[in-house]
């Protein structure tokens, strides 16, 4: 792979650090610009929406090619959910697959809330991890309708709190849609959750379920792999 910071003029580590506060935490442009001004890198909050939409996506790539290499238990079993976004006084809608163990694995943005789109998001995810065992959803009609398309209508089960999984990975989206003031459109809000969740996933360590000593391990291992992201 051809070398993605060969024309900039700034070191590859300040962009990945840049990327990874504006992306993970929710912090504005402005803000992620005063932080790094604080550490002795002067650059424009404009940059710091520049490099996130360049190398943002790239980063989350490789996050998610590498997972699904290593994580074959991600086809025991799925939650699926869907959130609802506002977009310029219009409703849209973000589906949400995670693993049993609370990683996102796909994230799919649409208009509509209805079988064809929810066919189409199975089929992506089912491309990239190949068919769960079990699939955990709340009673939407589009879910059943979309598996009976599939195939796999028999694997679904419903719950009134079986979803847990799937309810509580749209948290740290939330707190991160509103740092952002809302978004403009569908492709960047397809573009920067599916980024933020991959991102979020790489350095999500379960920090209340190690202990402390366990917990410096992984995040040291997740910082050093993210230091060696399109090298």
């Amino acid at each position: 792979m051809k070398n993605p910071f060969r024309y900039y003029n700034s070191p590859p580590e300040v962009i990945r650090f840049t990327v990874m506060m504006y992306v993970r935490f929710p912090l504005s442009l402005r803000q992620v610009e005063d932080m790094l001004f604080e550490r002795g890198i002067d650059i424009c909050h404009e940059t710091v929406r520049f490099w996130w939409n360049r190398f943002g996506p790239l980063f989350a790539a490789e996050i998610r090619k590498r997972r699904v290499q290593n994580h074959s238990y991600s086809k025991w079993r799925w939650h699926l959910d869907e959130v609802f976004v506002r977009i310029n006084g219009e409703t849209h809608y973000l589906w949400r697959a995670v693993d049993y163990e609370g990683e996102v694995l796909e994230i799919f943005a649409t208009k509509r809330r209805d079988r064809r789109a929810e066919l189409k998001f199975l089929k992506r995810a089912m491309k990239r991890y190949g068919r769960p065992k079990a699939i955990v959803t709340d009673r939407l009609r589009s879910y059943r309708a979309a598996m009976n398309v599939i195939g796999n209508a028999a694997d679904q089960t419903c719950g009134r709190w079986l979803n847990n999984r799937a309810e509580n990975s749209h948290q740290p989206f939330r707190r991160r849609e509103g740092a952002m003031s809302k978004f403009r459109d569908v492709k960047t809000l397809q573009k920067f959750a599916a980024a933020h969740a991959s991102i979020h996933n790489h350095f999500n360590h379960d920090r209340y379920l190690n202990r402390r000593d366990v917990f410096k391990q992984n995040r040291t291992a997740a910082l050093a792999e993210w230091r060696q992201f399109a090298v």
